[in-house]
């Protein structure tokens, strides 16, 4: 047997106290090495080491109940986590929320191209990606809480333009996943939903001077993987840990539909049932056009696809995820990040630079609060940490951006049907107000770089101008003063041809 293929309790040993620790990954389990994490886990529990990690993760990690990052949400464990989301992790969240480890939330593309950035010793990544929302040291500087102090990006100005400058992290150890190794540490990935950035994981970490460790889910013959399925080298592989019982997410063991061995048949999905949601998605998908690349993020704007492959004309727009999946139907729910039938997996770094050079064409992202600006803030609202996530990427540079969400929240009920909306009773939390909670999007930003950008609810829709958010429709069978106005913190501008929604979105 080779001297790579160690215990998992014998692979955490390699860390030491203090040490940057770069977790691959995405919520659901997807890509997750959770074997390790719990190996880390109990060491520190049975040994009290290693204390005061730094984690770095693009993405978030953990399925919102048991696994991800809040196995190691153990006072004196961590000490920093550097995330690009939060959510899926509601212990470490909760630490982060009192003050008890330090917690840095950057764009997921920002901290996916880190790796690349990393690997090649280059000094960090340059960027416009954050300016002016909370990512900008001017306002908050991606730190989310009060005893996180230490400045982790900047601004600098090139040739006149203003940049984000996001100066390379140290990594001592990467923990990274693939399916299959062979004895000489070889990696393939051909049960994985996602290809995520394993390989800029594992080249940062050994730049660095740092060890890497891979969970598989199958252990192989020397030489015997097809080269061109070789995603990790055997030469920047230090520890081989196999766990035969490794999940695809944390949703089931395996799903070949996911991971592109079959592709399964569409035409069973189960219709949306005719509610706020069904409203929104459909109201929004007016704004495709055949052929058009676009991204939908997780929540509301998700039932856009369902609603395409409903209608039966799924198949003339291009969906992507940020997890680096091209076509197919992007997954619901906590495996949000996967892809049924895609049809190209490309690594996640990959992806976010296509996003970055606007290659999306229409980007529908969920909406937490939005204000008099057309600020949107979808990565903190009271005591909840989300975090961003891909959202800034995507938002700042798809060339048109639809955010979709319910007009009020908490409790909020309607009746859909025969052509109109009926609010049966009102949310008692309004969700347009005057100054949202944290600046997720910019609409100064937007209307700086003239993008086109819509507010899609289930009883309005609004359009970014110049002087602020404006309401071009209202649903039919809602009044506009008690309904709609009476029910936003603002008096937003109302369009001169003010228009009712398409009443066909209302029938079943």
């Amino acid at each position: 047997m080779s001297k790579k293929v160690v215990s998992a309790e014998d692979a955490i040993r390699l860390l030491k106290d203090g040490d940057h620790v770069a977790i691959q990954g995405s919520g659901g389990g997807i890509g997750e090495p959770t074997k390790l994490l719990r190996a880390l886990r109990q060491h520190f529990l049975d040994e009290g080491t290693p204390r005061g990690l730094t984690l770095i993760h693009a993405t978030g990690l953990g399925d919102r109940k048991e696994i991800g990052t809040d196995l190691l949400a153990i006072p004196g464990l961590v000490r920093r986590d550097i995330a690009g989301h939060l959510g899926m992790a509601p212990q470490m969240a909760k630490m982060i929320a009192n003050n008890e480890i330090e917690s840095y939330n950057f764009p997921q593309g920002v901290l996916s191209q880190m790796y690349s950035t990393v690997a090649a010793r280059k000094p960090g990544v340059f960027t416009k990606v954050g300016l002016r929302t909370y990512i900008d040291p001017r306002l908050e500087g991606g730190r989310m809480n009060a005893i996180t102090a230490e400045d982790l990006v900047r601004v600098m100005e090139i040739d006149g333009e203003e940049w984000l400058f996001f100066p390379s992290f140290h990594m001592d150890v990467a923990l990274i996943r693939g399916t299959t190794a062979d004895t000489n540490g070889n990696i393939s990935y051909e049960e994985e939903a996602a290809l995520l950035e394993g390989i800029s994981i594992a080249q940062a970490a050994r730049a660095c001077g740092g060890k890497v460790i891979v969970q598989v889910k199958y252990l192989a013959e020397a030489g015997s993987l097809d080269p061109k399925q070789v995603r990790i080298p055997g030469i920047l592989v230090d520890a081989i840990v196999v766990d035969p019982a490794q999940a695809q997410t944390s949703a089931g063991f395996y799903d070949p539909a996911l991971s592109g061995q079959m592709r399964a048949p569409l035409d069973g999905i189960e219709p949306l049932s005719l509610d706020e949601r069904k409203i929104v998605a459909r109201r929004a998908a007016r704004e495709l056009t055949p052929g058009a690349v676009i991204n939908v993020g997780v929540g509301m704007p998700d039932g856009i696809a369902s609603v395409a492959a409903e209608e039966g004309w799924f198949d003339q727009i291009n969906v992507t995820v940020e997890q680096g999946q091209i076509g197919g139907l992007p997954a619901r729910g906590v495996i949000f990040g996967a892809a049924y039938n895609a049809v190209a997996m490309v690594e996640e770094d990959a992806q976010f630079n296509f996003y970055d050079g606007g290659g999306i064409d229409v980007a529908f992202l969920g909406m937490a609060q939005a204000d008099r600006h057309g600020n949107v803030n979808a990565s903190k609202v009271g005591g909840m940490l989300a975090g961003c996530g891909g959202f800034i990427n995507i938002s700042q540079n798809a060339k048109k951006v639809v955010f979709c969400g319910t007009f009020t929240a908490k409790g909020f009920r309607c009746h859909v049907g025969d052509g109109h909306l009926k609010i049966v009773n009102e949310g008692g939390i309004p969700k347009f107000i005057d100054c949202v909670d944290q600046i997720t999007f910019s609409g100064d930003y937007a209307r700086s770089v003239e993008q086109p950008v819509l507010y899609v609810t289930e009883r309005a829709v609004f359009e970014l101008r110049a002087d602020g958010i404006t309401l071009i429709e209202i649903a039919p069978g809602v009044d506009l003063e008690r309904d709609v106005l009476a029910q936003m913190e603002f008096r937003p501008q109302i369009a001169a041809d003010l228009r009712l929604m398409d009443e066909r979105i209302f029938w079943e």
